[in-house]
């Protein structure tokens, strides 16, 4: 059904005036020492090395690149074994991160799951702020770092803890579903997370007529879409995906009627309604897996094609490109940074933390 109501800050006349959400609290984790920076020289030792890391991504990183990354991915894999650290890498970094330094790889849903899993005392989150919070939510006695804090997020950016707070006012009694895309803040005030992978799930889990979905517009348009429950949405969007059309992907489609076209549920409905399949990027992922489509449009983050493509080169991608510049600040420069320095550590008010781990957990531990 469509989405019964869209709110936003401007629909709420008693909203606190330039209200924004809380910028990262990020320290550095003093306790352990700096260690000295390696050498980054290309080097007969760093090729041999390195080698097994460039047969993965050498149909998408040209040759004449790898001199320049080789030796910092060695001294990546090198530190974090000397650190006691996992590296975390989310399906929109870029392929030198996830295939080569990541260990462990996926979606939001796919890393808040592994978050609970790993043994390692340093957790090192490439991939946007609110990502590397939730690992903090969940290994609330662990160090998570997060090689850049200004690596944020449009989605939760968009929406606070105030606004959560407004809106069970305006609708009392109604359950309030929050994407993994929002800060700690908000999380603390929702009922229940939900990612694109587990959205429906989530909504009719809660057994309700109605119910709350926030921050992302477009994501709640499809819950809507595939629910009889009554979907009450804030007006969030992600700024790489609402940025596609349903005309640009016609036009693919008139260029070579028998090329495949998968879509990102963060998409505009009339994106949506273009494409051949719809889902989360691990869906997305899985679906490339089983199809092995000749020619294929991936309507999301550039970089996730780049992926895909290391591990299907067989997979023709034309690659409408539009780049997450929260994710593109993560690099191999700064995860070093970070393993050497052991910053930015990623904190949170242990009683927020307390309220919003609840809303993660239950998320989890939802049954299949």
């Amino acid at each position: 059904m469509p989405i019964s109501g869209l709110y936003g800050p401007d629909d709420f006349a008693n909203r606190p005036q330039g209200q924004t959400t809380a910028a990262p609290r990020s320290v550095p984790a003093g306790s352990r020492p700096a260690l000295p920076m390696p050498s980054l020289e290309w080097t007969p030792e760093v090729e041999r090395a390195t080698a097994p890391h460039y047969e993965r991504v050498k149909h998408v990183i040209p040759p004449i690149e790898w001199p320049l990354m080789a030796p910092t991915i060695k001294a990546i894999n090198e530190l974090k074994r000397a650190r006691g650290a996992v590296i975390l890498a989310h399906n929109y970094q870029a392929p030198e991160i996830f295939h080569c330094v990541a260990d462990i790889g996926g979606d939001s849903l796919q890393l808040a799951v592994e978050a609970t899993r790993v043994k390692a005392d340093i957790i090192v989150q490439c991939g946007v702020h609110f990502m590397a919070e939730t690992s903090k939510l969940l290994n609330p006695d662990k160090t998570v770092l997060i090689p850049d804090t200004r690596a944020g997020c449009s989605l939760a950016a968009s929406i606070t803890g105030a606004d959560v707070r407004l809106l069970r006012e305006n609708f009392p009694g109604v359950p309030v579903v929050a994407y993994v895309n929002t800060s700690a803040e908000v999380k603390a005030e929702v009922d229940i997370c939900c990612t694109s992978s587990n959205a429906v799930q989530v909504v009719e889990s809660l057994g309700a007529p109605s119910v709350i979905f926030l921050p992302d517009r477009y994501l709640a348009t499809y819950v809507a879409s595939k629910t009889d429950v009554k979907i009450i949405a804030w007006k969030g969007a992600c700024e790489v995906h609402e940025r596609f059309t349903g005309a640009e992907l016609r036009s693919y489609r008139e260029a070579d009627p028998s090329v495949q076209i998968i879509a990102h549920p963060e998409c505009p409905p009339d994106v949506l309604a273009e494409a051949d399949f719809t889902g989360s990027t691990a869906h997305m992922i899985n679906w490339v897996r089983e199809r092995r489509p000749r020619r294929l449009v991936m309507i999301t983050e550039c970089s996730m094609a780049d992926n895909v493509r290391a591990e299907l080169p067989d997979v023709e991608m034309l690659r409408p490109c539009n780049i997450c510049p929260h994710m593109k600040r993560i690099t191999l420069a700064n995860i070093l940074e970070s393993l050497l320095t052991l910053r930015e550590e990623v904190t949170i008010d242990p009683a927020l933390a307390q309220r919003a781990r609840r809303s993660v957990e239950r998320m989890i531990n939802l049954k299949n």
